[in-house]
């Protein structure tokens, strides 16, 4: 959710067909069924490309407001950890690892670890953010508190669900506050204030 994926993948795929990318639909499925990605070999092969070939990991846009509001959350002592499931491609998790990484560098995003696998409930965090149904799913079948990204594709999801990233930044802050959760000192060797993210950000 720190990466608009979506407006990344549309542009390969509208590239890939030479269309204008407003020719996709905003409102997509999770399998982007919508796209009707057959004639360009499926999703799976589309996506193996959109990484490896277009390099979408390293450029894909960032959500509005992620980084500030990551940022508050890890100054005020909250541990944030990046759980991706980028090994999806085979034989390309060099590149995947690597475009992520920098990315999150490139967009200043905070995190104290990042895991790259795709079961989720294994990492036993306290709270998570996800926008994926079945992990959704998965995550509270296991008892776990989860905050709900808003997709098209999550809406019949229950509560909390979050719109943007000062909504995540209020709900886990409420979650800290409710749960008694430990928090941390802050991030090491980094200077003070609102400085720091211009500086990352150029």
């Amino acid at each position: 959710m720190c990466a608009d994926y979506t407006s990344a993948f549309r542009s390969v795929v509208a590239g890939e067909r030479g269309i204008d990318a407003g020719e996709l639909a905003e409102n997509r499925g999770w399998d982007f069924a919508e796209w009707g990605l057959g004639d360009l070999g499926g999703f799976e092969a589309v996506h193996r490309r959109a990484v490896l070939e277009h390099r979408m990991f390293r450029t894909m846009p960032a959500m509005p407001g992620a980084s500030e509001a990551l940022w508050r959350l890890s100054d005020a002592g909250v541990w944030i950890r990046i759980i991706t499931h980028r090994l999806y491609v085979n034989w390309g998790h060099a590149i995947a690892v690597s475009d992520t990484v920098e990315w999150l560098d490139h967009n200043a995003i905070p995190y104290r670890d990042i895991c790259f696998l795709g079961r989720k409930p294994e990492v036993e965090a306290d709270c998570y953010v996800d926008d994926s149904p079945e992990v959704v799913n998965a995550l509270r079948a296991e008892g776990n508190a989860v905050i709900v990204f808003d997709a098209p594709y999550n809406e019949q999801l229950d509560e909390p669900r979050a719109f943007t990233w000062p909504e995540v930044e209020h709900l886990v802050g409420t979650f800290v506050a409710e749960s008694g959760v430990a928090l941390q000192s802050t991030l090491p060797g980094l200077d003070d204030g609102i400085d720091r993210l211009r500086s990352r950000l150029r």
